[in-house]
């Protein structure tokens, strides 16, 4: 491991990078690192510069392995100590699924348990030929959260999310695409690329209907089916914002816009 924490955030344009790393236990999640991804989640979320966030393995052997098993006997030692590790973990997971800007997922090596968790928290996830998927709560005698397995349903559907929760088998990533689990399938020397490259066409495009966007898709996630005040007030906004001026000024000169961040 190098001299940075266990987990970090690099900042670079408009990319905003969490790194795992703890590669010698290829990248499992410890207690200190679930507990310090919403302060992380907080100033990557602040930061005016950063339009995206990638999650990553600090290197290419592995995204996560899954939570540290070796600190369970300790966490898990009485049921007030479990249930405030619990309530970590899935502080941590709850505020990456409802992150205001896009995330995605860069996914090489294996990618378990809460590192699976932690991949369908993100809005998308791009996976190298490497990858492999894994939800083993019925090899370890757990039960998820309700949140923590709507999240896979909601991007796998409840039969897939089923199979691999009931089984704890290990998906390959041909497998993850053809289920919807990755959105991208990838070859290792072209992961980082393609993914700064997406990145760069988010940042180009309006924050402001991004990030609008994604907040109303999170609301149809959570069971809104019509519109509301709120969704209808963004909408009739829109037509009055200066992201809206520019997008209508640049499509009738026939120039690329030129938004500012917000």
């Amino acid at each position: 491991m190098s001299d940075k924490p266990a987990i970090y955030l690099e900042k670079d344009g408009p990319i905003g990078w969490l790194v795992l790393n703890q590669p010698a236990k290829r990248n499992a999640l410890s207690k200190a690192m679930w507990a310090a991804m919403p302060d992380l989640l907080a100033d990557a979320a602040s930061d005016k510069s950063i339009c995206v966030l990638v999650v990553r393995g600090v290197d290419e052997r592995a995204f996560a392995a899954g939570a540290d098993i070796s600190e369970f006997e300790a966490v898990h030692a009485t049921p007030d100590s479990s249930q405030a590790y619990n309530r970590i973990v899935q502080l941590a997971e709850k505020q990456l699924a409802r992150f205001p800007k896009p995330t995605i997922a860069m996914i090489q090596g294996p990618c378990v348990g809460g590192g699976c968790g932690i991949a369908v928290a993100c809005d998308l996830r791009f996976a190298d030929e490497t990858a492999r998927f894994g939800i083993p709560p019925a090899k370890l005698g757990l039960v998820y959260s309700l949140d923590d397995t709507k999240l896979v349903v909601d991007k796998i559907g409840p039969a897939r999310a089923m199979d691999m929760l009931y089984t704890g088998r290990l998906v390959d990533a041909p497998e993850a695409l053809q289920i919807g689990l990755i959105d991208r399938l990838l070859a290792p020397a072209d992961i980082e690329t393609t993914t700064r490259e997406y990145c760069a066409t988010i940042a180009a495009g309006s924050q402001f209907t991004i990030r609008a966007t994604k907040k109303i898709v999170r609301m149809i996630l959570d069971g809104t089916a019509t519109d509301t005040e709120e969704t209808l007030k963004m909408f009739d906004d829109a037509f009055r914002g200066e992201d809206y001026v520019e997008g209508r000024s640049a499509f009738m000169e026939k120039r690329k816009a030129k938004f500012t961040f917000s």
